[in-house]
């Protein structure tokens, strides 16, 4: 089983709905954060792991659990593992935890494709072999 990628973040008064809870829509947000940090560890950012491949990739499905508030000014984790590394696609795991407990779980699944196309492609070995640190 590979590491779980995490990363600290504070609720910002903006992301509050008028209950003083992070809006629902917020953590998509954050799990976009938590992947684009992902890659940032892992390859030093998307654009060098991507650089030269003629791919991109794009977001085909999200879901998200929620399980508890979070509010303003509050501390919490980001914990990211990819949950799966298919032929064309990758799916994330992520799980946003505040003093040890989940207060919300999603997975987001992303597609490579042909950047000139937009059909699905093969995903590159190299990221492959990368990305197969944070599987579990």
């Amino acid at each position: 089983m590979g590491e779980p990628f995490r990363h600290r973040l504070r609720v910002r008064y903006s992301e509050c709905d008028p209950q003083g809870v992070v809006f629902n829509a917020n953590y998509l947000t954050y799990f976009d954060v938590a992947i684009t940090e992902l890659w940032r560890e892992a390859f030093g950012g998307w654009e060098q792991a991507m650089s030269d491949t003629g791919l991109d990739i794009v977001l085909a499905d999200a879901t998200v659990r929620y399980l508890g508030p979070l509010r303003f000014d509050e501390e919490f984790d980001l914990v990211a593992r990819i949950a799966r590394l298919g032929n064309t696609s990758i799916t994330t795991a992520i799980e946003a935890i505040r003093d040890g407990a989940a207060t919300a779980q999603g997975d987001l699944r992303h597609v490579f494709v042909d950047a000139t196309s937009r059909k699905p492609a093969p995903m590159p070995d190299s990221v492959r072999s990368t990305l197969e640190r944070y599987s579990g």
